[in-house]
């Protein structure tokens, strides 16, 4: 990829890359896919297919995180991650 592309996509002269390239990107920098992906205005496709399996569920769930601080957002997390199902 080359400087000049970073560029224009940096300052919006042309549109965000294909998630396979973001994807890529994120590897080769070491930075987590998922924040360049949503700084690119995209979701990947596993999330999105997460969310299309249960969209009532997940639209309320989003809907009550977004205003909530980061330390219940984590809570949450950790309580689904950590939790005897």
């Amino acid at each position: 990829m080359q400087p000049g592309y970073l560029s224009r996509i940096e300052t919006s002269d042309v549109a965000p890359p294909s998630e396979a390239t973001i994807k890529a990107l994120a590897a080769e920098l070491d930075e987590n896919e998922d924040v360049l992906l949503a700084l690119a205005g995209k979701v990947s496709e596993e999330l999105r297919a997460v969310i299309v399996k249960r969209p009532q569920l997940f639209g309320d769930l989003l809907r009550q995180l977004a205003e909530a601080p980061d330390c219940a957002v984590l809570r949450v997390v950790r309580e689904v991650r950590d939790g005897d199902w």
